[in-house]
């Protein structure tokens, strides 16, 4: 029996919307992952994917006024190292930091120097906030060279870093500014009562509005660390960080946790030459000029013990231990993993990296870019492993 006409149009027809379904299907943009998933391979960057607030609870910015003393806040601070001679670029970062999220929550500006702070500094700092601001001076026994520490040592040192080209190697005060960082800030006197903190550098950029508190999004989910931006560090300025750190965890096993990050501090497998240099040490480190975390981890025994393990060994001075890697192993170790926070959110620059979400809330950066500097940059990124042994969270 013939099949009338239309039913045949009717076949072709379903046949064709069928298709179209399977290639839909098959072509559709990739869904985000959510916080904990891991991600094998990262293909394609998830900051390409739609990107929204973390999950509940937040804080809105409600009774938040600079000087309400009942308002939500918790003891928290924004915080930086800072000298006078950086007050442009230290305005710049205020200006977008206010503008995306303390205008709203108005969390009090904590300054730190090795001297004081000029009049113009204070006061042209002062005019970009309405919140609390102060200035502290840093003790001189926790910035200068400690007495176990040999000159003649350091500058030969030094000058072997330099023909490695380790930058900054040279500077004594880049290698008292890491220690600093790295066992010395949260012990300041004014910090005593502050548990909280959001590290802000001079030149940095944030481009995309936050609506939430977030050192409330810490406490309330149970965070110790946050960060943006993930990165490999130069091997030549750590080859015995991590033979030291082994070193520490065979006299403290006690100290490490359960569900640590053990596995990307240790990857062999992107950039087989970093371990091999840094002695085992994939040098992955959260890039630190952004942070927010709990100050309550640094001044726990286990970081203490570690510290002050790493400061003996002389590697601030005698290499160039920055605060970035020591952090990031110390994390990496007496930490669960889950408790450490990406906030993909964020929209971040510090030259020549960015955190760049696909976001209505974001402007002024490119969605999805690393870096903006030489392609060569691009396998600097480390988020990858941090990926796949952890996960999106």
């Amino acid at each position: 029996m013939a099949v009338p006409r239309s039913m045949k149009a009717l076949g072709i027809l379903s046949g064709f919307l069928f298709i179209s379904l399977v290639l839909r299907i098959f072509n559709s943009p990739v869904q985000p992952k959510g916080p904990g998933e891991k991600l094998e391979e990262m293909t394609r960057d998830p900051n390409l994917d739609l990107t929204g607030e973390p999950p509940e609870p937040l804080w809105r910015a409600d009774n938040y006024a600079a000087y309400n003393e009942n308002s939500p806040r918790i003891n928290a601070t924004l915080l930086s190292l800072v000298r006078n001679e950086e007050l442009f670029g230290m305005i710049q970062s205020m200006q977008d930091l206010e503008r995306t999220f303390n205008r709203k929550f108005n969390y009090p500006w904590m300054f730190f120097n090795d001297v004081e702070f000029s009049e113009e500094f204070k006061r042209r700092t002062a005019a970009e906030t309405k919140a609390k601001i102060s200035y502290h001076v840093i003790p001189k026994e926790h910035w200068e060279k400690p007495s176990w520490i040999d000159e003649e040592l350091f500058q030969e040192s030094a000058k072997i870093l330099k023909e490695n080209d380790v930058q900054y190697s040279n500077m004594l005060s880049y290698h008292s500014m890491c220690r600093w960082n790295s066992g010395f800030f949260y012990k300041h006197p004014a910090l005593a009562d502050v548990r909280y903190y959001w590290r802000v550098e001079p030149k940095v950029r944030f481009f995309c509005d936050i609506d939430y508190d977030v050192f409330r999004y810490m406490q309330d989910h149970n965070k110790t660390y946050g960060f943006t931006i993930n990165l490999y560090d130069s091997p030549q300025s750590i080859p015995t960080l991590w033979p030291e750190t082994e070193k520490f965890m065979a006299q403290h096993p006690e100290y490490i946790k359960d569900q640590n990050a053990l596995d990307w501090l240790k990857d062999s497998k992107r950039r087989p030459e970093h371990n091999i240099k840094a002695n085992g040490y994939s040098t992955c480190h959260f890039w630190s000029n952004f942070e927010i975390a709990d100050m309550n981890f640094w001044r726990s025994q286990a970081y203490e013990d570690y510290f002050n393990h790493l400061d003996r060994a002389g590697g601030f001075f005698y290499e160039r231990w920055g605060d970035a890697p020591v952090h990031s192993i110390a994390l990496g170790l007496f930490e669960e993993a889950s408790k450490i926070h990406w906030f993909r959110d964020i929209g971040y620059q510090h030259i020549p990296y960015f955190n760049c979400p696909n976001s209505p809330k974001c402007r002024g950066c490119v969605t999805g870019r690393f870096t903006d500097g030489e392609a060569f940059l691009l396998k600097e990124d480390c988020r990858p492993n941090w990926f796949k042994y952890v996960g999106l969270g």
